[in-house]
């Protein structure tokens, strides 16, 4: 478990000091050819990228895409997209905060890839937040939406947050340690912590091996809040506009077929599907891709869903940027304990990163392609009012 925990710790050291070198590195050069190349996650995240080569999405817009590159941590994937070894990547969004106003690294989001798609798993014997307390709890990285969700779910209950504990912890106490996905069910089932927030499909796995059970998914807490992030280079912005918008007309694509083909998704994503993107069989992807109404209301009673007339998928896919989500998630990383110096926050304008964080000329142009937003199942515009409750 330490070795875990070390481990994990590096990883953020790491990525720290990535992030925090990233101003001074060399100009990126865009490749002679236009390629894409993609750097992703196993988790569902990521699926409008593994669709969109799975089904030759990228070549149908006349590009060619190398197999994409799967990675281990975070700081592997902005390791390698900053050398230009990767030009499409999905990351946590609020690393791409992190990223251009924590080092200047000149990247812009240019689409969500999902929306919801995490949840709180915990032990068998943890009936609420509450009972959370003199506990560890797992998240996956502190720039994450798992950390900016669990804390506003941990002062609800009037649970302090203690980041590096010194002894045993107080009843009020809940100790927050980063701890990479592949090992939270582990850690869960030898009691090491009593629960983690983290993306699919940890979650699910953990439910089917019957070693934990879904407390509260974070899309019953932030309704339809994005998670990962479409993340490319500025420079390919701005130098390479018809192979930007070539590109994000793919990843969109890809998330309009996965809508109606749930179950196709999940057998392409599987382990034993052709393209083996993850090491997760079947069953477990399509309890988290596939809705199912007898579990939905098995989520209404238990409380890990609360909110009847918010959407429950467990995952969904719609690759509008709202502004107003861009703009909540700056004021609450602002109230978010983090490791590291996060001094870049105090200064930054929600409704200005909004507008500069994000590039959404390509996915605009993508999405009246297929006939607007409705065709995501979004009505209402290209504006929101954000949902946010306990």
């Amino acid at each position: 478990m330490s070795t875990t925990l070390d481990l994990s710790r590096r990883e953020f050291l790491r990525l720290s000091a990535l992030l925090t070198a990233g101003a001074t590195l060399p100009t990126w050069a865009a490749p002679a050819d236009d390629t894409v190349r993609i750097g992703y996650l196993p988790i569902t995240d990521s699926s409008p990228l593994l669709i969109a080569h799975a089904r030759q999405l990228f070549e149908a817009e006349g590009l060619t895409a190398e197999s994409p590159r799967l990675f281990r941590s975070w700081a592997q994937i902005v390791e390698a997209f900053m050398a230009g070894q990767v030009n499409v990547v999905h990351l946590l969004s609020p690393i791409t905060v992190w990223a251009r106003y924590g080092s200047h690294f000149p990247a812009k989001v240019t689409a969500w890839n999902h929306m919801a798609g995490s949840a709180l798993t915990v032990a068998p014997s943890i009936e609420s937040v509450k009972d959370l307390g003199g506990q560890q709890v797992a998240i996956p990285f502190w720039y994450s939406i798992h950390n900016v969700v669990l804390q506003q779910l941990l002062r609800e209950a009037e649970l302090t947050l203690v980041t590096r504990p010194k002894g045993k912890l107080a009843p009020n106490e809940v100790a927050l340690t980063v701890m990479a996905p592949a090992d939270m069910g582990s850690a869960l089932a030898n009691g090491s912590i009593a629960g983690f927030i983290v993306a699919e499909p940890f979650n699910a796995a953990a439910e089917i091996q019957g070693i934990g059970k879904i407390l509260r998914f974070t899309g019953d807490f932030w309704n339809n809040h994005a998670c990962c992030v479409v993340f490319q280079h500025e420079k390919d912005l701005q130098e390479r506009p018809e192979w930007s918008q070539k590109v994000v007309n793919a990843v969109v694509k890809a998330q309009h077929w996965m809508r109606g083909h749930r179950e196709e998704t999940a057998a392409l994503l599987a382990r034993d599907g052709p393209g083996q993107y993850t090491p997760f069989p079947q069953p477990v992807l399509e309890r988290v891709l596939v809705p199912n109404a007898e579990r939905d209301r098995e989520y209404l009673a238990s409380g890990a869903n609360r909110h009847t007339d918010w959407n429950r998928e467990r995952i969904d896919f719609q690759p509008w940027p709202f502004p107003s989500y861009t703009e909540a998630l700056v004021r609450a990383l602002k109230e978010t304990q983090v490791e590291g110096d996060n001094a870049f926050l105090a200064d930054l304008d929600p409704a200005f990163v909004a507008g500069d964080l994000v590039d959404d000329r390509f996915v605009r142009n993508a999405v009246e392609s297929l006939g607007g937003l409705t065709a995501f199942g979004v009505v209402g515009g290209w504006e929101r009012t954000e949902r946010i409750a306990v």
